[in-house]
């Protein structure tokens, strides 16, 4: 597991990456920021993953900006669990039996 990983929720839509990277350089070294973005709309999620340059800055990290305003949202920040393994989706909800060419 990557300690110097962090998950930040709870985010303004209006709010960057580049307004993020500027609030937790506060804390320390940035090594990245990934703000997720919806795949259809390519507007943002509200949350995003940000990356300290060492363990001790992610826990500064979470420190300083756990509950902080920004953007008129108390922010979330914990450090990133793993992504945990999910089984495939399977298709929609219709009949499953055949499709079309079998009829």
């Amino acid at each position: 597991m990557n300690q110097s990983r962090l998950f930040v929720g709870n985010l303004s839509y209006q709010t960057t990456e580049n307004e993020l990277q500027d609030l937790f350089s506060e804390a320390g070294v940035v090594t990245s920021v990934n703000l997720m973005l919806d795949k259809y709309t390519g507007k943002s999620r509200g949350f995003a993953f940000i990356e300290m340059s060492t363990p001790e800055e992610a826990n500064k990290s979470v420190e300083m900006f756990q509950g902080k305003d920004l953007g008129g949202r108390a922010l979330t920040v914990n450090i990133a669990r793993p992504k945990e393994e999910r089984p495939p989706r399977q298709g929609g909800a219709g009949y499953r039996g055949h499709d079309r060419r079998d009829r």
